[in-house]
């Protein structure tokens, strides 16, 4: 229930956003008598693709919360000794990292991990309870590093606009090409058909798969980067080598499907889909960085 209402929240957001700076720009519709309007429609597509990945960015942090469970810690008021630790371990590296400190918090489920949040200095890094009692001080140690460095990198900024580029060329060229299937295959020199429209679903079906792969492997190379951070803040790769080796035996718990990518693990799908490389790729790139 919590998940459908997020989606229908983000979506409503979304149509909000649209009407207000169509409005306020004086955008019309892309579809005239006269044909298709690429200006207008380049800017109804940007926003469209735009908006939805910048509303969720900014909401990321409720969302997390809202969609996990998560329960963040008070860091003046820790209830366990393991809960001060994780709040002072994650403190020390993001003080490191030179990022503010993150809100902190656990959250119930199997082994994983994320940080998300729209700006640097107002994170919130969650580990589960299923992370912590799998895994030593030291492997969640490199864990946090991980997640701090995701912070540090700026990757769900990154992700967000690359994400908001692909989706704003998925609407585009999805739309021309359903108007020149509708005019020049079809021959429809009325207002728009159903060719136009059928075409249009397809073409996103389409487009998105092509977007899909380039926004995956993007996720992949940012998880090499945050091993690569953790390994830096901890001054040596080899308590992340040891946690994702501990990860790679472990069946890692499944986040949802917004916070997918900004795991410590992801599921195993299609290598060309897969937003996290194979563990063994992951850790065959860290000790590559002894020569370095």
């Amino acid at each position: 229930m919590k998940r459908i209402f997020l989606f229908l929240a983000t979506n409503l957001a979304v149509l909000v956003v649209l009407n207000i700076t169509m409005t306020v720009l004086g955008i019309g519709p892309y579809l005239t008598a006269n044909g298709i309007d690429p200006g207008a429609l380049l800017i109804f597509a940007a926003i469209i693709g735009f908006a939805g990945s910048f509303i969720s960015l900014f909401l990321s942090k409720w969302m997390a919360k809202t969609s996990t469970g998560a329960r963040v810690i008070d860091p003046q008021a820790p209830r366990s000794r393991r809960e001060a630790w994780l709040v002072e371990t994650v403190h020390q590296l993001a003080d490191r990292a030179g990022v503010g400190r993150p809100e902190v918090a656990i959250y119930d489920g199997a082994p994983n991990a994320f940080a998300t949040g729209a700006f640097r200095n107002d994170s919130l890094v969650a580990v589960s309870t299923g992370l912590l009692t799998s895994m030593t001080e030291e492997e969640v140690t490199a864990v946090l590093g991980h997640e701090v460095a995701h912070i540090a990198n700026g990757d769900m900024v990154t992700l967000t606009l690359i994400q908001g580029v692909v989706n704003t060329f998925v609407i585009f060229l999805s739309r021309l090409v359903g108007y020149f299937i509708d005019r020049v295959i079809m021959r429809n020199d009325r207002d728009v058909g159903a060719g136009y429209y059928l075409s249009v679903i397809v073409c996103e079906i389409f487009f998105g798969l092509i977007a899909s792969i380039i926004v995956a492997w993007f996720s992949r190379q940012r998880e090499f980067r945050a091993d690569a951070g953790s390994a830096s803040l901890l001054g040596s790769r080899e308590p992340m080598i040891r946690a994702l080796a501990r990860l790679g035996g472990l069946e890692a718990g499944e986040l949802p499907k917004a916070l997918a990518a900004s795991g410590i693990a992801g599921a195993a799908i299609g290598a060309l889909f897969a937003s996290h490389p194979p563990i063994e790729k992951r850790i065959e790139a860290l000790r590559q960085l002894r020569s370095r």
